[in-house]
């Protein structure tokens, strides 16, 4: 499970946006995942870990009801560093799929930013294959309309949210 903590520190800054709430969830699942490990290592541990980071960040939301993240036009001049388009379209990526309902983000996250198969997504959040299929399609209309609206505002945005990897 040590060589997962990569990987479940990427999909909890994807879902949360903060590096630290991040750190804090990843922390969170790998106890509760440690806790519950005899019946982890049935199957997948590393699957397990993951649903349970994605089961914190729900009770998290819920908790907030809402997020409310910082647009970086808010920012004082200069905060944000020169050269960093990279940084901006994470952050405007970010920005998006807060807009997406959670079951959306998290097939989202699942499906083509870790680049787990529509089967893995499936199991991991307990639903068919064609659920994935029609939430990640709509969920990926809903970005596209909102990265292409955002793309106006400025230069150099992208168009598919897989091309901020």
């Amino acid at each position: 499970m040590g060589d997962a903590a990569p990987a479940l520190a990427r999909t909890a800054w994807l879902l949360c946006g903060d590096a630290h709430q991040a750190d804090e969830l990843v922390q969170q699942a790998l106890v509760r995942t440690y806790l519950a490990w005899p019946r982890a290592r049935e199957r997948d541990p590393l699957a397990y870990a993951r649903r349970v980071l994605a089961n914190l960040r729900i009770d998290t939301w819920r908790r907030r009801r809402r997020e409310v993240l910082t647009d970086p036009g808010d920012l004082p001049h200069g905060a944000e560093p020169s050269g960093a388009q990279q940084q901006a379209d994470r952050d405007q990526l970010v920005r998006s799929l807060a807009t997406l309902s959670t079951r959306q983000r998290r097939v989202v996250v699942l499906r083509h930013l870790e680049g787990l198969s529509e089967a893995e997504v499936a199991e991991d959040l307990g639903v068919t294959v064609g659920t994935v299929k029609s939430t990640a399609s709509r969920a990926l209309a809903r970005l596209r309309a909102s990265l292409g609206e955002d793309a106006a505002a400025g230069p150099g945005r992208p168009t598919d949210p897989r091309s901020t990897r």
